[in-house]
């Protein structure tokens, strides 16, 4: 990741840039206090105890936010959050109204350091201190209204921006262990499958093995139907496999809509999918086409498309050679990787589909590019012809 968010160590050279910069962003806002430096009219004493204040204060706050994320304690955090209320309450006292800015900060990190249910309580409680220093200072009741409601709110949207950055990284890590869990089903799924196929058949070719090796030096016949019936075994546990194997290699359009979703997702892509189930009235080489030609597009959209949204269907239409099943993937992105001269992947697309009677469509439209590959549909077997009368 290039950047981090809020209540996220950064941990390369770019994120502690990145944070740095957003945080020194927002220090703007302490124009007021410098400015009652320079020209509050303050003894040179005065000046040099406020910007030592400030130099401080800013350091603490910068290393409170900037360091967010490495493990402290909610003890430790909420003890140098009381240490900028105090800076901010005396500074607020001794120097004037210019200085109740820094409760903002002091509101803002909160949000942005504590846990969700503190940081409530925390904004509140540096609000209302706020409040009463502005009463006492001089003049203050003329700057709480500017600053009591950007200290309210931005505490709380440092505080619900920092819950969903880390809803976010915890469906990410929820996501990712799903997958995981989908893949060791599958694998005990297919270790539990071959040893259905082979337990059988290996064991039958080891026990008829025994036997012929016990029958061959006095029964050469009976052994030799021994190997024979090995060899029938061997060849039925080969073609069973190859099924299975050709079963799992197979694509089905439902696993790939699926898998389609959340690569998009994953991309950062709104993936528009169709939500009822795919029509079961195809040959299965005609579905593995238009899954293999759903997997190569969404391919293209994540890799180079640059687009924003991909909007899948999958349609039965009526055509005049006949039913056909239409898949079409249609982006808005602007990239080149899916236009221009067809590549090797739509090529073997489009020979695949070919192959089932089906084609291939694919060029840009002005919004993006589009594909839409077809099969018949309600296949029928070949009927033999029948000869004419004379």
């Amino acid at each position: 990741m290039s950047s981090v968010g809020i209540g996220q160590r950064p941990t390369t050279r770019r994120q502690r840039a990145v944070k740095s910069l957003w945080i020194g962003i927002w220090l703007v806002y302490l124009s007021a206090p410098v400015s009652d430096l320079l020209h509050g009219g303050h003894s040179t004493g005065v000046r040099f105890l406020g910007w030592l204040g400030l130099v401080a204060f800013v350091a603490w706050y910068w290393a409170l936010v900037f360091r967010t994320g490495r493990g402290e304690t909610t003890r430790l955090v909420a003890g140098s959050l009381a240490v900028l209320a105090a800076q901010s309450t005396v500074l607020a006292l001794t120097l004037g109204r210019e200085w109740l800015v820094l409760f903002v900060y002091v509101s803002t990190a909160s949000g942005a350091a504590l846990p969700t249910r503190m940081a409530r309580w925390a904004i509140v409680a540096t609000s209302a201190l706020m409040t009463t220093v502005a009463l006492a200072v001089p003049g203050g009741h003329s700057y709480l209204a500017g600053l009591l409601v950007p200290a309210l709110l931005g505490g709380a949207a440092m505080a619900g921006v920092r819950q969903l950055v880390r809803t976010t990284i915890e469906l990410r890590e929820a996501r990712a262990t799903v997958a995981q869990l989908a893949a060791n089903e599958e694998r005990l799924r297919l270790a539990r499958d071959l040893h259905d196929l082979l337990g059988h058949s290996l064991s039958l070719i080891t026990l008829k093995s025994e036997l012929a090796g016990r029958m061959l030096p006095a029964h050469p016949e009976k052994a030799a139907l021994q190997v024979a019936d090995i060899e029938q075994v061997s060849r039925q546990a080969l073609v069973d496999v190859r099924e299975a194997v050709s079963g799992y290699r197979r694509p089905r359009l439902a696993g790939e809509l699926a898998g389609a979703k959340v690569a998009l997702t994953a991309a950062g892509i709104t993936a528009d999918l169709p939500t009822t189930a795919t029509p079961t009235d195809i040959a299965e080489e005609a579905e593995s086409a238009l899954a293999w030609a759903l997997r190569e597009a969404v391919t293209n959209v994540v890799r180079h498309s640059g687009a924003r949204r991909c909007t899948v269907e999958v349609l039965s239409r009526q055509t005049l050679e006949g039913p056909v099943l239409e898949l079409s993937v249609e982006d808005d992105g602007t990239g080149e990787g899916s236009g221009g001269t067809p590549g090797n992947g739509l090529t073997g697309l489009t020979e695949r589909l070919e192959k089932t009677g089906g084609s291939l469509e694919a060029g840009r439209t002005r919004q993006g590019f589009r594909l839409v590959a077809r099969v018949p549909a309600n296949p029928s077997p070949p009927s033999s012809d029948v000869g004419s009368g004379p």
